[in-house]
């Protein structure tokens, strides 16, 4: 996967952070709410998370140069270039599932 530049992410961020404060000491403001969750979806789509929470804990990770839990703790693994991916059961045996192809 590709990774946004740092800066970019620190900006982003910054500005989340930002609405969020503003967000807190006006809840009822449409303008704040609107402009903080649009910075909420950019973080999303930079960091390729679903959750705008998800995405700020990416951030920050990325930023400090760590790597999440999540990513440290997958249990799919990309296989193949037609796409297959092999789950980790409960005691840790691959279950092989085909992605993408017809039985």
């Amino acid at each position: 996967m590709l990774l946004p530049a740092k800066a970019e992410v620190a900006r982003r961020l910054e500005q989340y952070r930002a609405w969020e404060r503003l967000l807190l000491m006006a809840p009822a403001d449409h303008t704040v709410r609107g402009n903080f969750e649009n910075t909420g979806y950019t973080l999303c789509v930079l960091m390729g998370k679903r959750c705008a929470r998800e995405a700020v804990v990416a951030a920050e990770h990325y930023l400090r140069g760590e790597t999440p839990a999540s990513a440290r703790s997958s249990k799919t693994v990309a296989h193949g270039a037609r796409g297959s991916q092999l789950s980790q059961g409960p005691q840790g045996r691959g279950v092989g599932r085909a992605v993408g192809r017809r039985p």
